[in-house]
């Protein structure tokens, strides 16, 4: 099969590679859409040590049924499906719980680190385990269906975190899962949304998602949060970028017992303003990929109340991905998401 293999950092090669045989409880999907993540951006150079070449990336995918395993029967080739980006065992102990996404055992397509190596879907074929399928919606195209991912981790976030009707919410970061996050949260019944960032068209795209206020980050953000909620600050913060400096924003914006949602994780490390979360009691809540928000995203996305049209930059031949993965590197403006199709 074709591929497109990081064969070392920030060289990729679009080559052939040997087609995934699938388990007894596994299939074998045709890849018809996948998108570049974030995280396989970041990955490319070194930086994260999750994408240690030679590794296939991708894992916001969505396909056809291929081949089943010999164990397979819930399933049929030709069926139109995505499937988790986390491989999870379901017999360890946060298995049991319904904490897949908290698997002692945990992989994630499309990376390569220390533990283990897991080819992904920038690739004609993939091989998951059918535990970690879902059924397309008929009218979905996989485009559309190959960001469910991102906006499973969006909802995720929100059901671990403490709104009531009528909060006022904070979003920091307008990359992909912030905007994710501001459509998912304009449903959730807040009074006020504000999205924060430092690039106008991404916040443009927040206002046209539902955010009430838009504010550059640039500017004195926290206090013309603290104005906008009339000197008391948002009730709940979402950040979506991870590095210190938005933390620091997220929670400065914050009311005395707000609660802040980390969601973003590029930094490993981050100097915290512990004193201010102690004394103000804020409550913090981390929020790693999603489980089983898949259903309830594929769902919203299929009736159109989640819109992921106007964050599709293009839709671009696999062959290509490698001059994408280049334009992307370098943030060339106005670049949001990116389908690659075998």
């Amino acid at each position: 099969m074709k591929a497109l293999v990081l064969e070392e950092y920030g060289k990729f090669d679009f080559t052939d590679a040997p087609e995934p045989e699938p388990g007894p409880d596994d299939v074998l999907i045709a890849v018809r859409a996948c998108g570049i993540c974030g995280s396989d951006v970041h990955g490319m150079d070194g930086s994260t040590g999750r994408r240690r070449p030679p590794i296939i990336m991708g894992h916001e995918a969505a396909g056809v049924i291929a081949q089943l395993g010999a164990a397979v029967k819930s399933w049929n080739i030709g069926d139109r499906v995505t499937f988790d980006s986390t491989i999870y065992c379901g017999q360890c102990d946060p298995c049991r719980r319904g904490e897949i996404n908290l698997c002692d055992n945990r992989r994630v397509l499309g990376v390569s680190c220390d533990e283990y190596r897991q080819h992904g879907a920038f690739a004609e074929f993939v091989a998951v385990p059918q535990r970690i399928l879902y059924r397309l919606p008929e009218r979905l195209p996989f485009e559309h269906a190959a960001l469910v991912e991102p906006f499973s981790i969006a909802l995720h976030a929100i059901n671990r975190s403490r709104l009531a009707l009528n909060d006022s919410v904070v979003v920091v970061g307008a990359g992909m899962i912030g905007l994710a996050l501001v459509q998912c949260l304009a449903h959730a019944g807040c009074g006020r949304l504000i999205a924060v960032d430092i690039a106008e068209d991404r916040l443009a795209l927040a206002k046209d998602f539902g955010a009430t206020h838009i504010i550059h980050s640039s500017a004195d953000a926290a206090k013309k949060i603290i104005d906008l909620t009339h000197g008391r600050g948002a009730d709940a913060a979402f950040e979506a970028v991870g590095v210190s400096a938005t933390v620091q924003l997220a929670l400065g914006s914050l009311r005395k017992g707000g609660a802040l949602t980390l969601v973003g994780n590029i930094a490993p490390a981050i100097d915290f303003p512990l004193q201010a979360a102690v004394t103000r009691e804020i409550t913090l809540f981390g929020s790693c990929a999603s489980r089983g928000e898949y259903p309830a995203a594929l769902d919203m996305l299929a009736r159109g109340a989640l819109n992921p049209q106007p964050l599709l930059s293009a839709v671009a031949p696999l062959a290509d991905g490698a001059a994408w993965f280049d334009r992307l590197y370098r943030k060339e403006p106005g670049l949001m998401k990116v389908i690659l199709k075998p």
